[in-house]
């Protein structure tokens, strides 16, 4: 989906699919036509924005067989199916029965991850519309926390600085423009803006006319920043936003309570980590790395504030009370990236991969539900792009 800003400028609105993981090209050509496809159709929309996400071992076939690119065009066409951003953070495993802290392996201080990156610009600038010369491409906040010592920042940031060079010859030889948005993420080495303005401005940093960020509002929110302070310190720092996905936390205002602490545990799953984040009255700010651990762990946390999970609610849902979330902060944040005078990104992706490990009453029970709801996110995500004064476009 397209949006002219009024300033002129074009805004693309996408979903991610890692919804729908797939290992295989083939489990891809699937996806578009199973999945995305009907959400396109749903909408009404002749063109629909898709944040496509693809595992190692499929990047590997795209770029070996050139009739495996030319298919994957085809497939695109023929649904109606564009891309403009990659979400490049998981490697491959990402419908596995438990992901866990595999997700951030490997992490930007090996070969392996810079590989990949590349080869996922390379496709990305081979996939772009004729009309559009700017891509993006989502990437993990270098590596989680633990271990990581300064020489493992060292490597990580010499990885990033090699890519842009690469990405600059790229571009050259394309004519396409390429950059990599480092996502923040609660228990990652960059978690917060803070973290990653300390990163741009130290005296290694990348240049920031490759690399940048990619602002996830769940990570955001999880985090207790606040949308305004974390934009004008990126903005004072000329630190570009080269992505932003929307999408919301689950919020508990009074964890203390035994009906909360139990409706918390509805979302307790195996799958994928959960950061919880607790703030207290002075604004302290206490981690644990997952909601069990948060709710029963060795060191539980007090309850004696409010709780943010990192677990993405579909951004039209309400979860049972008393728990709600955090779609306030995407509102908020959305305002400053896109309800200016100028954009401060281009690229929009709703990303909500929790579907199917949600609690019974909220997950989809087949594919028409699940393409339901991501056709309602993505209708929720252009009324607040329209309420700020852009205009859809065809």
């Amino acid at each position: 989906m397209r949006f002219r800003h009024p300033s002129g400028g074009l805004i693309h609105l996408a979903y991610c699919t890692n919804v729908h993981p797939a290992e295989t090209l083939d489990g891809v050509m699937a996806q578009l036509t199973d999945h995305c496809a009907p959400v396109r159709h749903r909408l009404g929309r002749e063109r629909l924005g898709i944040g496509l996400w693809l595992s190692a071992d499929v990047v590997s076939t795209l770029m070996t067989h050139s009739r495996a690119r030319a298919a994957l065009a085809e497939t695109l066409r023929r649904e109606g199916l564009e891309v403009v951003t990659l979400n490049g953070f998981p490697y491959r495993g990402f419908g596995s029965a438990k992901v866990k802290h595999r997700v951030y392996h490997p992490d930007w201080t090996t070969d392996a991850r810079h590989d990949h990156t590349l080869r996922l610009a390379t496709l990305l600038a081979w996939l772009l519309p004729d009309d559009v010369t700017e891509g993006t491409i989502s990437t993990l906040p270098l590596a989680w926390r633990t271990p990581y010592d300064a020489a493992a920042e060292s490597a990580a940031l010499k990885q990033l600085h090699r890519l842009s060079r690469e990405l600059d010859l790229l571009a050259s030889g394309t004519r396409r423009q390429i950059r990599i948005a480092v996502e923040p993420e609660p228990g990652c080495v960059i978690e917060t803006t803070d973290q990653a303005t300390r990163m741009f401005t130290g005296p290694d940093a990348p240049p920031t006319d490759r690399i940048g960020l990619c602002l996830d509002t769940c990570h955001l929110a999880t985090a207790f920043e606040d949308p305004d302070e974390a934009v004008d310190r990126l903005t004072r720092k000329e630190i570009p936003v080269y992505k932003a996905q929307l999408s919301a936390a689950l919020h508990a205002e009074h964890p203390e309570r035994p009906e909360v602490r139990a409706a918390l545990a509805e979302f307790v799953e195996d799958r994928f980590l959960h950061q919880t984040r607790e703030r207290a009255l002075d604004g302290t700010v206490t981690a644990r790395d997952d909601l069990d651990e948060a709710l029963e762990g060795d060191a539980p946390l007090s309850g004696s504030g409010p709780w943010r999970v990192h677990h993405h609610i579909p951004l039209h849902a309400t979860p049972p009370e008393p728990l709600s979330t955090t779609l306030p902060v995407l509102r908020r944040t959305l305002a400053r990236l896109v309800g200016g005078r100028r954009p401060l990104t281009r690229h929009l992706e709703v990303e909500t991969y929790t579907w199917q490990v949600l609690p019974p009453e909220l997950r989809p029970s087949d594919a028409d539900q699940l393409a339901d709801g991501i056709a309602a996110e993505l209708s929720l995500a252009r009324d607040l792009l329209t309420d700020l004064g852009l205009k859809e476009v065809a």
